[in-house]
């Protein structure tokens, strides 16, 4: 069976990170927004850890499916 679960995590992750990066930046001016956060724009610092995190279970996936011998390729 070729069931990598990496692909569908980081896939997610990778998504999630990206639309919090994006709100973060649009929301990125609003400083009443981010006041009980002491003015640290959140969304755009944990999207991006988010996308690193995706990025990586994505590069894992994808590493898997490359090496010679690997279970996933048919």
């Amino acid at each position: 069976m070729g069931l990598d679960i990496r692909w569908p995590i980081g896939l997610m992750f990778s998504l999630v990170g990206a639309l919090l990066i994006v709100q973060g930046i649009i929301t990125g001016s609003d400083t009443a927004m981010y006041q009980r956060s002491l003015g640290i724009n959140i969304n755009l610092i944990w999207g991006a850890v988010l996308l690193i995190f995706g990025g990586v279970m994505t590069y894992f996936a994808w590493r898997a499916t490359k090496q010679p011998g690997s279970p996933n390729k048919r």
